[in-house]
């Protein structure tokens, strides 16, 4: 039996849409902060067993502040900012702002029963938690956005294994609906990067990863007999736009960082944020993520995003799909219907 938290349409103002090289949508490792902050808080309230794991990230709504200047070009719509006592504009880094709306679903590694939460009925005392934590994430900033509404937090005592716990999982993905989970796919970016290896020992892992993301074409000149070159200005030519490595709704994405140096003693290193830590030099690490209806999903293990730390990787990794056929797959519509059955929409 396993504990779940949904903080269901949290409304999100000015959140950063920029992570890295990407943008559009703020990164993993802003979501996971976001709750790692409000675990950390619920221990100090709570006791040190009130530890929250993984987090799966649902979207619902998203509306990055940008405009066209010349109907081709996306550009910022960038705050002013005061001038300096010169009467000159200050000068300042670009900043991606955005209003989204998503849903998370926080895996609870205790059973709040086990809190100190009073004496009441256990009914009680859940809904006391589910208020404690309601008012701890609104009080949150998220991707350094504002938090201004929060429609509710949900708590599930869930056996994911059982056919009716899946049954019941899928109907709560439904509700979800319309919204889409984030998923991590960077297994493509792997494979693809291996395949491209056999043709050229040489390749390098960001061209494999420029393949996911750029839009690239090339010429078709058509039907030519056997030994005619194309002439310039003369061969009709068709410029056809070359399919991404593999299908689906994937996204580039900024998921932690890499060491590129050793791991040095606390205060060795000057002007350190926090000079009682030891500190290390590191930089972006990107992958592949993919956008895919909630409907899909009869377990929440595949949606759930955690930390990985080993040899100098600080990184945020979620299920590889592409072992969980049973977990991920399209349903029929006499399933959806079954599912279906009884709701008053």
């Amino acid at each position: 039996m396993k504990r779940w938290l949904l903080l269901k349409n949290l409304r999100v103002e000015s959140a950063n849409a920029i992570s890295g090289m990407t943008w559009g949508f703020p990164s993993p490792t802003h979501f996971l902060g976001y709750v790692h902050a409000l675990s950390r808080t619920l221990q100090q309230r709570l006791g040190e067993q009130a530890t929250l794991g993984g987090v799966g990230i649902i979207c619902h709504q998203h509306q990055v502040h940008a405009y066209k200047p010349n109907g081709f070009d996306r550009v910022f719509a960038l705050t002013r900012n005061p001038l300096t006592k010169d009467g000159k504009t200050a000068p300042f880094n670009e900043e991606g702002r955005m209003h989204m709306t998503v849903s998370l679903l926080v895996e609870c590694e205790f059973d709040p029963l086990d809190l100190a939460l009073g004496d009441d009925l256990p009914e009680q005392r859940i809904q006391q938690f589910r208020h404690l934590v309601q008012e701890l994430a609104t009080s949150q900033r998220l991707a350094g956005g504002t938090v201004t509404e929060l429609e509710c937090v949900g708590y599930w005592s869930l056996d994911v294994h059982s056919e009716s716990g899946q049954r019941w999982f899928k109907r709560q993905m439904l509700r979800l609906i319309p919204g889409f989970v984030l998923t991590d796919r960077s297994t493509l970016l792997k494979q693809h990067h291996e395949q491209r290896l056999q043709h050229n020992p040489d390749a390098e892992l960001l061209d494999s990863w420029l393949d996911f993301v750029a839009l690239c074409y090339q010429p078709d000149v058509g039907a030519l007999t056997e030994g005619e070159v194309p002439t310039a200005g003369a061969t009709e030519v068709e410029w056809k736009r070359i399919d991404k490595p593999a299908s689906g709704y994937l996204v580039p994405l900024a998921i932690g960082y890499e060491a590129i140096s050793k791991l040095y003693e606390p205060g060795a290193v000057a002007r350190a944020r926090d000079n009682t830590v030891p500190f290390r030099f590191v930089e972006s690490a990107y992958g592949i993520g993919e956008w895919q209806s909630p409907h899909r999903f009869d377990s929440p293990e595949p949606l759930l995003w955690r930390y990985q730390q080993h040899d100098g990787s600080y990184l945020c990794q979620g299920v590889d799909l592409t072992d969980q056929s049973e977990s991920v797959h399209s349903h029929s519509s006499d399933d959806l219907d079954d599912l279906l059955d009884g709701w008053d929409f």
